[in-house]
């Protein structure tokens, strides 16, 4: 009498186990967007004005408003690297880092005061770090 084993796996690849960029990507974009919003309510609070030189000033809800549509940019960006590119960790890395540093012009250009420009450009970059490393990390190596 013969008997034929059968071999479970064990374990669950990694590739298998990964849930698509654009799932992670929005939930950073999310978190992004509540994270610059309190900061920004806190600087408020604290006098920072968002006023620029003609003396408009930045609503707080445009904070949550605008994190959540440039990060969904950048998620769909991820999304396109990571079907298109060659290294499309190496080249959404790049390319998030330099159109973050682009985001500091408008900052630095406006005519905001030095408090408020400086903590445009914290906000810019807390976005950044939430949602560049997460969208960076769903991304292939290779």
């Amino acid at each position: 009498m013969s008997t034929t084993a059968t071999q479970v796996p064990t374990h669950v690849t990694a590739a298998a186990d990964r849930q698509p960029v654009w799932k992670h990507g929005v939930a950073a974009a999310v978190v992004a967007s509540v994270v610059t919003t309190a900061l920004a309510v806190t600087a408020s609070a604290a006098g920072v004005s968002f006023g620029d030189g003609t003396g408009a000033s930045i609503p707080i809800a445009s904070f949550a408003q605008l994190t959540l549509v440039f990060s969904l940019v950048g998620v769909g960006m991820a999304a396109v690297m990571a079907r298109r590119a060659r290294r499309p960790r190496r080249t959404f890395t790049r390319t998030a880092v330099a159109l973050t540093l682009l985001s500091y012009v408008p900052d630095l250009t406006f005519g905001f005061d030095v408090a408020s420009a400086a903590t445009l450009v914290v906000l810019h970059t807390v976005a950044a770090a939430i949602v560049v490393p997460t969208l960076a990390g769903r991304l292939s190596g290779r």
